[in-house]
């Protein structure tokens, strides 16, 4: 029965390939770290990674992990109703709770098993979603999942939105979703004005801090502190996977009554093994860090203009924004590939994103800065960009 989809699947994959699209994986050998260890045998500066605090290979985080196998175990071997739950689940919990000034919080296996679980237990055919056009795959595939009825603003439009929220007037719940930085732009949600809409409409506001827990805003408590506006937000979601030590796990925090009722009825917390206690012990650390100093935030917004500056003076075209992602476009989805390549070469590790991660026409090379990235590092990569982009017509 598999030979004819077989067939279908190698002329795809063939076709993907001669155009210059298909994706192969690069295979790193070393910590997750500024510069990294690849296997044909390189060091080169990595430069796409969502590591923006450095905290992927900290020592601390680290021996926070090591300690919590020492003392809890290997896995859990379930969920966390029945016997999944360890006194540092409800730590890193409160922790999380405390950090957003929120009233609890609930773990997931992982962000996208946060977004996609969040909403088919508080909302029904009765309520509306109202969703940005760039929102994240799994804040889709969550709405995806629920029967609320679903509008979608274009993207960062307040009067779409606006318009959206009055087309929803007759729903009885409505709650405005939106990513907090826009991970393949770097651009914010105008989450001041935002908040202002749903005060006007009577409506929730939940946003994705993935890509700004820990380092956007003056403390790094993410796009709302950035705008004035953490009390008016009432659900975040986020991952520890990325600025926050880089593993594994999501969460959800906001409201008792909201994460109550997350614990009695979304699917991926009651159908997913709990977090590793080494996840979780090494979390902890993490947030013990960030609730004590601003140095690793401070250090990573220094260090993205200081990038940034160099690639606009080479006469990159670069996404405007006001977070260490810093997209420089290419368009061309073969060019992209090429580029990163011809980076690797040079001992940068880049990678060139094109549709369908982006939209057609959109191709680019997303960089993403490091407070682990030494001044070195940078005028390493930013040499490299240059070298790559003249030789390839991208700059003259």
């Amino acid at each position: 029965m598999y030979g004819k989809m077989k067939d279908h699947l190698q002329a795809e994959l063939k076709a993907i390939d001669e155009a210059g699209i298909y994706k192969r994986e690069r295979v790193i050998t070393s910590p997750q770290g500024a510069t990294v260890h690849v296997s044909t045998g390189e060091d080169v500066v990595i430069m796409c990674a969502n590591n923006y605090l450095g905290l992927s290979s900290h020592p601390d985080v680290i021996q926070a992990s090591k300690d919590a196998l020492d003392s809890h175990g290997y896995g859990m071997s379930s969920v966390r109703f029945i016997c999944g739950t360890q006194d540092i689940h409800k730590e890193l919990e409160a922790k999380i709770a405390k950090f957003y000034g929120t009233e609890d919080t609930i773990l997931y296996a992982a962000a996208f098993d946060a977004n996609g679980g969040v909403f088919e237990p508080l909302f029904t055919a009765e309520d509306a979603i109202i969703s940005d056009a760039l929102n994240h795959a799994s804040i889709i595939d969550g709405i995806r999942l629920c029967k609320a009825q679903r509008y979608r603003y274009k993207h960062s439009d307040m009067a779409d939105l606006e318009e959206k929220l009055k087309e929803s007037q007759a729903q009885r719940f409505r709650i405005i979703v939106t990513d907090g930085v826009f991970s393949m732009d770097g651009d914010l949600a105008k989450m001041d004005e935002i908040c202002a809409l749903a005060d006007k409409y009577d409506a929730l506001v939940m946003t994705d801090e993935c890509h700004s827990a820990g380092f956007i805003g003056k403390t790094g408590r993410g796009v709302p502190e950035h705008f004035g506006v953490q009390d008016h937000v009432d659900i975040v979601t986020g991952t520890l996977g990325k600025a926050l030590g880089g593993a594994m796990g999501g969460y959800t925090t906001g409201p008792k009554e909201i994460i109550d009722m997350l614990r009695q009825k979304s699917r991926p917390y009651l159908f997913s093994n709990s977090l590793a206690p080494s996840i979780v012990g090494a979390s902890n650390k993490v947030f013990d860090i960030l609730s004590s100093t601003t140095e690793l935030r401070d250090t990573l917004e220094e260090n993205t203009n200081y990038f940034k500056e160099k690639i606009i003076a080479a006469g990159f075209d670069i996404k405007p924004g006001d977070s260490p992602i810093v997209p420089i476009m290419l368009y061309d989805a073969a060019l992209s590939q090429k580029f990163a390549d011809r980076l690797l070469e040079e001992g940068i590790y880049a990678i060139g994103f094109f549709y369908p991660v982006v939209p057609k026409g959109e191709a680019r090379i997303r960089t993403q800065i490091s407070a682990a990235h030494s001044k070195e590092d940078l005028d390493r990569a930013a040499a490299a960009f240059i070298k790559v982009g003249k030789e390839l017509d991208v700059i003259s």
